[in-house]
């Protein structure tokens, strides 16, 4: 176990106890009362550290592991040290997720930078017409705008700006830094560093003189458990509302263009760029560095693989990746047949400087 004061070790949990949070079997039940208190790489795991594997390809990094425990699928068991107690799980991923919260919940989300007494700081401004329900607080150079509203148990990090008018529920996290304007947002949303939530989208018309601005008069509606990351930027809508469905995570430097709409439980990777008036289904996969066209409709459970240009429709279930984007098969083999021509051509030129 590492030493770390930013996410100090748990004060220690038996396995036994670790496994029945997780829903995980622990194979040896003679090791139940050993203690675990942090979580680590399989690779330097040592004494108190809980760790997991997903392939085989983790073989070589069991050979050094002194981890208390190992969760595991079933079908990998074989491939833990005999000396390692182990977590059997239907999923490995995820039961090592909830022990991860367990282990060390300051990690989840962002913390209080500053001291918990007082809760509101004298060094914040609230406007004297805002709400703000018993358990909020507010960190010092934080803005509370008028008649703005806030649940109970929600947090304004340092020097965050909560616009008029904006309602935010209960048990958020609003981290330092970041702007919250215009918008409506739900329980138990994360808002990381910098995040700017309800600017003006981006909109002109042709005019006698260059491009005039067109008003942006809708608004940001982020729904319950939604987790926007670090310098991620979010514009209002035009007219209409931009939306970000339920259970959705959003990495940090993504950009979400006015009037787009992202359903229930989706996932978008750093960098990506989703246009105006897009409508993206419930559970979609957005890979990093994608480009989404504007107006189009990308189906429920459709995956997007990184970099890839997105320019028209994509059916409910697919798989697209490539510019411009198109089914991954028909994709991956375009690449294997460039490559191999490209080998071919280098082979050939090779024989004939021979």
């Amino acid at each position: 176990m590492i030493e770390n004061d930013f996410f100090p070790p748990h004060s220690g949990l038996t396995l036994a106890e670790l496994a029945a949070q997780t829903g995980a079997e622990l194979t040896d039940e003679s090791a139940g009362g050993r203690i675990v208190r942090s979580v680590s790489p399989v690779a330097r795991a040592g004494e108190g550290d809980v760790c997991y594997i997903l392939s085989r390809r983790n073989r070589a990094d069991l050979d050094t592991c002194k981890a208390t425990a190992v969760y595991c699928e079933k079908a990998l068991v074989s491939l833990i040290p005999p000396h390692i107690p182990v977590l059997v799980a239907k999923s490995a991923h995820t039961a090592f997720a909830v022990a991860g919260g367990i282990l060390h919940p300051q990690g989840l989300r962002p913390v209080r930078m500053t001291s918990e007494a007082p809760k509101i700081s004298p060094a914040a401004y609230v406007d004297p017409t805002a709400r703000l329900e018993d358990g909020v607080e507010v960190e010092p150079m934080a803005v509370i705008g008028a008649r703005a509203e806030i649940g109970s148990g929600t947090r304004i990090g340092p020097g965050a700006i909560i616009g008029s008018d904006v309602r935010i529920g209960r048990d958020c996290t609003i981290a330092g830094g970041a702007t919250v304007q215009v918008a409506l947002v739900g329980n138990n949303v994360i808002i990381h560093n910098g995040a700017r939530i309800g600017q003006d989208g981006f909109g002109y018309a042709p005019g006698p003189r260059g491009m005039l601005k067109i008003v942006q008069v809708g608004r940001v509606i982020i729904q319950d458990n939604v987790e926007i990351g670090a310098n991620t930027t979010i514009d209002r809508g035009t007219m209409d509302d931009t939306v970000i469905g339920e259970g959705t995570k959003i990495d940090n430097l993504v950009q979400v263009g006015h009037n787009v709409r992202i359903g229930r439980h989706c996932g978008i990777v750093s960098q990506v760029g989703i246009a105006g008036s897009t409508v993206i289904g419930d559970g979609v996969m957005i890979g990093g560095a994608a480009g989404v066209n504007g107006h189009i409709k990308i189906g429920d459970g459709a995956q997007i693989a990184a970099m890839s240009g997105v320019l028209a429709d994509v059916p409910p279930g697919e798989k697209f990746g490539g510019v411009p984007a198109r089914p991954l098969k028909d994709y991956l083999r375009e690449v294997a047949e460039t490559l191999s021509r490209y080998d071919s051509r280098t082979k050939d030129k090779g024989a004939s400087n021979d």
